[in-house]
């Protein structure tokens, strides 16, 4: 992920040399489009050896859910790894969860009659997020604004342009509100995209099987509110690999595909 940082920050640069070349400020534009080749072919390495990097593999660590009721599961690593197209950010075995209660409208892509819809929109909004194991809080996000929803074409074409500013920001433009929990085991496991202001927690927090953490939001790297949860080998995820884990009881769903999940009793 550095390297693509390097890579996105070059070809701002090299946008920044040729206009001012275009202004007849400076005689930079060969210059320019010279940088824009290579912080490309940076952000292209950066892609590929994400896609080339090993998996991590192993028997998966069973842990509560982090959710309670039914939730569809998108980029799921129950259908393929890297579930997100990706090793980076220790997304190997995340998985996206997506409240859908029968009965109850979610507005879809393309259908929502408008492109950019307010979180409160969509039912996974406010749901509470919970531990999904005892665990250390060892990383604590909860600053970042909620955004609408990315619902069409032009939506998404928004979100491809926001990723340079994303990135730029590293975990935070990516995960957004998140808490970071440090298992029995020594890994890790980071739930992301939570809803500004709400998380409950602190950092160095002793917390028990679902005890509650936040709420689900729509911050970073989101196009609607959905839980965003993963385990990995360190606390950052700038520098994580991703683990295999699993939901006791039910496993996690494949994608497009809706469980009945259910937190720790104890909660």
């Amino acid at each position: 992920m550095p390297i693509q940082t390097i890579g996105v920050l070059v070809v701002l640069a090299a946008l920044a040399l040729i206009a001012l070349d275009v202004a007849g400020v400076v005689e930079m534009g060969i210059v320019g489009a010279m940088l824009v080749v290579a912080g490309v072919v940076l952000m292209v390495a950066s892609s590929m050896l994400s896609l080339a990097a090993p998996v991590v593999g192993g028997e998966p660590l069973e842990l509560d859910s982090p959710v309670d009721g039914p939730w569809m599961a998108l980029n799921s690593p129950t259908t393929k790894v890297p579930s997100h197209g990706t090793h980076g950010y220790g997304q190997a075995y995340a998985v996206d969860l997506v409240y859908a209660p029968e009965g109850v409208e979610r507005p879809r892509f393309g259908e929502a009659g408008a492109a950019f819809l307010p979180p409160e929109r969509f039912p996974a909004f406010g749901r509470p997020v919970h531990a999904p194991a005892d665990a250390t809080v060892v990383r604590v996000v909860d600053g970042i604004r909620d955004h609408r929803s990315r619902s069409s074409w032009l939506g998404l074409a928004w979100f491809v342009l926001a990723s340079i500013p994303r990135e730029l920001r590293g975990v935070r433009g990516m995960l957004g509100n998140h808490v970071v929990l440090r298992l029995g085991d020594g890994s890790h496991f980071a739930i992301a995209h939570l809803r500004h202001g709400s998380v409950d927690v602190r950092v160095g927090d002793a917390v028990v099987a679902g005890a509650l953490l936040g709420e689900c939001g729509n911050t970073g790297n989101s196009t609607e509110p959905h839980v965003h949860c993963q385990r990995q080998d360190v606390a950052s995820p700038a520098r994580a690999a991703g683990l295999p884990w699993t939901i006791r009881g039910s496993g996690v769903p494949a994608n497009e595909e809706t469980s009945q999940l259910a937190i720790a009793s104890s909660a």
